[in-house]
């Protein structure tokens, strides 16, 4: 049986400004005061595991076990059929400089692989998103999340973060970048993910 959250703070275990974000708009209207790992100055842990499952349980016990409060991770990521669902779980990591991470950079370098690919258009693609929510004591609750959709080219869009330039939904005519946080967060895989957690374990 699933367990129910009865407090009135959760914590976010992400210092993704975006993710967070995202977070604090889904859990505003149930009164849940939301707190990022940034705010309390938690380092990230290493994520070592080679799926959206494990990285995620990694970060939310990780942060629950520092701070004694429940605490909730996400892991997300694109997959894009053509190019055997890479990056998949290394997402983030085909962003990564060593000045931070550059979206910018990794839609181009997915672009440049698809071309090379030689695969026809369009070109399928699904964000996934998993969610963790993991208690002091070790417990925690999986659910997880997906959007389908297509990878644009050229970009389209100023909102949003991360590959939302290039994702256009199915049977949408905007990519996530063209929507506002409103409308993305209706249809989003992180919004499938919460509206999952929401009747797992907070109704």
């Amino acid at each position: 049986m699933s367990r129910k959250f009865d407090g009135d703070r959760i914590l976010v275990a992400t210092h993704n400004a975006g993710k967070l974000e995202e977070m604090q708009e889904l859990f505003g209207p149930l009164g849940i005061a939301v707190v990022g790992a940034k705010e309390l100055n938690l380092e990230e842990p290493d994520e070592t595991e080679d799926t959206f499952i494990g990285n995620a349980r990694i970060k939310a016990h990780a942060a629950s076990r520092a701070t004694g409060l429940p605490a909730l991770a996400d892991d997300s990521g694109i997959q894009v059929a053509a190019l055997d669902n890479a990056p998949g779980v290394y997402t983030a990591d085909w962003a990564e400089t060593p000045d931070g991470r550059d979206f910018l950079m990794a839609m181009e370098k997915t672009h440049a692989l698809l071309e090379k690919s030689g695969a026809p258009q369009p070109w399928n693609c699904r964000f996934c998103a998993t969610l963790v929510l993991a208690w002091p004591d070790g417990h925690d609750e999986v659910v997880e999340g997906f959007v389908d959709g297509t990878f644009q080219w050229p970009m389209r869009g100023e909102t949003g973060h991360g590959y939302d330039p290039i994702f256009q939904p199915i049977g949408e005519t905007r990519t996530f970048a063209e929507m506002t946080h409103d409308e993305k967060n209706a249809i989003s895989h992180r919004a499938d993910a919460f509206k999952k957690l929401l009747a797992k374990c907070f109704d």
